[in-house]
């Protein structure tokens, strides 16, 4: 099916719209319970205001992202890796993470016994 040049709202119970493809689409105020977006590939999303809760992001890349005000809460972030980013007024437990990094390659880094 196609839809194109025009406004409706949709609801999809049960269904299976694996392969689908949105283009230039508003889906602004949607709501996604129990969705499968494995293996997606989103470019040119705005997702300002979102929530996500109780999400598998396993294996998640994030490439130029603009994530100012992030707030993670009970994440497992085992295995997580930042690089290239801007710190800047980040924290973990209210640590500020700039300080920890310049901490760290000051050469304070934790020595294992």
């Amino acid at each position: 099916m196609k839809i194109e040049g025009e406004t409706r709202r949709l609801e999809a119970h049960m269904a299976d719209l694996a392969g689908s493809s949105f283009r230039n689409v508003n889906l602004s105020g949607s709501r996604f319970d129990d969705v499968n977006l494995s293996g997606g590939e989103y470019r040119n999303i705005n997702m300002s205001g979102c929530v996500l809760e109780d999400t598998n992001m396993s294996g998640l890349r994030v490439h130029d992202a603009n994530l100012a005000g992030l707030r993670i809460e009970k994440a497992n972030l085992s295995g997580a890796s930042i690089t290239s980013a801007n710190l800047e007024g980040m924290t973990i437990d209210g640590l500020s993470v700039s300080d920890l990094v310049e901490y760290w390659r000051a050469g304070h880094a934790v020595r294992s016994a």
